[in-house]
């Protein structure tokens, strides 16, 4: 059944274009009509051209690359379809970079986080869907649903078509190591843990060391995202330098420009696997970079939701989401 015709439209922010437009093949509809202009002062001005009363609007927009340009129009966008009495609005934020922005763990610096829920909500979204938030507890800072994807089974299905012989996944840091635990569990490999210390607000970070047994393994780092690569390439070298043989890497979000990409060519990483939650064509066409793509999975989440039944069950069957011909570099 089209989603049309059981009350479901779906839209997309400008930071999203293409993601929405591969969900709607899976819902077998396509991307509503609205317009944004950025005026050349950089004001945002947004429009809905068609009708959405009482229907049930999905907002696809990651806050990724331009975060403050992407959030901006999320907003106006809410508050447009809450003037358009739409019956429920959902922000689907594949990517939600202000997660980082999680505590007060320094005199007179703002939960950057928390303004955003706050914001959201007094603009009228009743539901977020968003994938692997760098600091998952931030869903408390909601009142309203929030739905939190894992990118990790999709990249744990792409690992394994590799058939990596004496695997070891690695975390870059203690952070994630609860994370990468369960990539292992997902993998059947162990587990090492970098020692990572980072002493500014910078995308400098230095690792020191490794804790666990890589001699003679293939490693695959994992991580939630990247900006620079800086630190996969940094935990890559620790690894060649307690022995391991060849390293991957894999994380869900990535924010790759040209410097980053130039490290990535000339590192020790063989293939570095991110997902399409960023729309990101530099890092999609690099010869490293290979591409799992997840609008599948938000686009089953989409379903499950409206049916009103359990989100469980996307991962029941982890493989249900997957599809090994997205996952090719210059796509």
């Amino acid at each position: 059944m089209l989603t049309e015709e059981i009350g479901i439209k779906i839209f997309a922010g400008s930071s999203s274009i293409k993601f929405a437009e591969k969900m709607c093949k899976h819902l077998g509809t396509e991307v509503g009509k609205s317009q944004t202009i950025t005026f050349s002062e950089g004001n945002t001005f947004v429009k809905i051209l068609e009708k959405v009363r009482d229907k049930d609007v999905y907002i696809v927009q990651t806050i990724g690359v331009k975060p403050n340009d992407d959030f901006m129009e999320l907003l106006f966008l809410i508050d447009a379809f809450k003037r358009a009495s739409a019956g429920s609005i959902t922000a689907i934020i594949p990517y939600f970079s202000y997660a980082k922005g999680d505590k007060k763990d320094e005199p007179r610096v703002s939960i950057r986080a928390r303004v955003c829920a706050d914001c959201l909500e007094i603009t009228g979204v009743d539901r977020i869907i968003t994938m692997d938030l760098h600091s998952p507890q931030i869903q408390g800072f909601f009142k309203k649903p929030v739905d939190h994807l894992y990118g990790m089974y999709p990249l744990c299905n792409y690992i394994r078509t590799k058939n990596i012989e004496n695997m070891v996944v690695v975390s870059p840091d203690a952070g994630f190591a609860k994370n990468a635990r369960n990539f292992a569990n997902l993998l059947k490999a162990p587990v090492a843990i970098g020692d990572k210390t980072r002493l500014f607000h910078d995308e400098n970070a230095e690792v020191l060391g490794i804790i666990g047994d890589v001699k003679g393994k293939n490693a695959v780092i994992v991580d939630d995202f990247t900006i620079s690569c800086g630190t996969l390439i940094e935990t890559a070298r620790i690894l060649k330098e307690h022995g391991a043989e060849k390293i991957y890497a894999c994380v869900s979000h990535a924010l790759i420009r040209d410097r980053g990409l130039k490290s990535l060519s000339e590192s020790p990483i063989e293939e570095l696997v991110i997902t399409d939650t960023v729309e990101n064509p530099l890092a999609f066409a690099h010869p490293k970079v290979r591409v799992v793509s997840v609008t599948k999975l938000f686009a089953d989440a989409v379903k499950i939701i409206h049916n009103k039944e359990s989100l469980s069950r996307l991962f029941d069957d982890i493989g249900t989401h997957f599809d090994k011909h997205s996952c090719a570099p210059n796509q």
